[in-house]
């Protein structure tokens, strides 16, 4: 089977071998394809591997010898799953590979806004310290979060593991979730809107769905606990990013710590990047070599499962 991996850099910048995509099939790898550049490449091929290039369905239909769709991520809202299925193509997923590494980049960014260690590491070598009174100084508030309340939004694989870390750090967990109560851990009650007030933290780990697009919007804010710290690594467009930025300014929102944003990489004019009380990594949360590497070998499986006649991870 002829193999392409359209947009491969983000996953293996030169730190991960291809091999187990290569022994699948002839396979050719591309750092990253444009639109103008993705039929010619995709011609001929029966499978496709992509990470963010969209694969619509005027695309799809286009290509008459693919059979095989693999998205090098769990998210899987660029690819036009409702054509791949009805041609007979199979789209396959990534779950749970990253759960690890983006539950600690939720605490990575939620430490930043807490105890802004970077920004005092900046101020030290800049002479801050040396030039200090006394024998220590602050620029801020410190936050200690034992006894402080974290509402997570969404609790699949990451929102659980986020909400054990908050729980080993003496953190109350209320779960916004679909979930029955009397399955949920017991260190974890089950929230609704009314409790929003009650978070000191809420972190975001809901697919985006046209009901969740821009669901933390003015009213949702409203309803927070004044001067809550909101963290998202989960979709960017979760986020209502001017209300957010409002909320900021009002000190309505204490901080936003994100990982994501409504387009990326964003316009140099995104209200985010200069609004006040703001930590934001460029989407690295799942970025871990760890996490990449289960994610080249899970996405070796689900090919080498699907060429033997056993998909898995199929998306439908």
């Amino acid at each position: 089977m002829k193999i392409c991996v359209l947009d491969g850099y983000t996953l293996a910048p030169g730190d991960l071998s291809w091999d187990p995509i290569r022994r699948l099939g002839e396979t050719t790898i591309y750092d990253r394809t444009t639109p103008e550049e993705l039929p010619e490449r995709a011609k001929g091929c029966g499978a496709l591997l992509t990470n963010k290039t969209p694969l619509d369905g005027e695309t799809i239909r286009n290509l008459p010898d693919l059979k095989y769709i693999g998205v090098l991520a769990t998210g899987y809202n660029l690819v036009d799953v409702v054509t791949a299925n009805e041609l007979g193509i199979t789209v396959c997923n990534i779950p749970a590979y990253s759960t690890d590494s983006v539950a600690q980049m939720a605490f990575a960014l939620l430490l930043a806004a807490t105890n802004r260690v970077e920004s005092y590491t900046q101020l030290n070598r800049e002479g801050r310290w040396s030039a200090s009174a006394d024998f220590c100084y602050t620029v801020s508030p410190i936050i200690e979060l034992a006894g402080k309340t974290m509402g997570i939004v969404g609790f699949g694989h990451i929102g659980q593991r986020t909400g054990e870390i908050a729980h080993a750090f003496g953190m109350r967990v209320i779960a916004f979730t679909s979930k029955p109560a009397d399955t949920l851990p017991e260190w974890a009650g089950k929230g609704d809107e009314e409790n929003l007030g009650e978070c000191d933290v809420v972190s975001l780990h809901c697919p985006l769905t046209d009901k969740t697009r821009e669901m933390v919007d003015s009213n949702w804010l409203r309803r927070l606990k004044k001067g809550a710290i909101l963290i998202n690594t989960a979709r960017g467009p979760l986020v209502d990013e001017n209300a957010v930025c409002e909320a900021l300014r009002t000190g309505q929102l204490g901080a936003l710590c994100t990982d994501v944003l409504s387009e990326e990489p964003p316009r140099p004019d995104n209200p985010v990047l200069k609004a006040p009380n703001v930590f934001v990594t460029p989407h690295i949360g799942w970025a871990s070599r760890e996490a990449r590497q289960r994610l080249l070998d899970i996405a070796a499986e689900n090919l080498e499962a699907f060429l033997y006649g056993n998909p898995r991870n199929v998306v439908k």
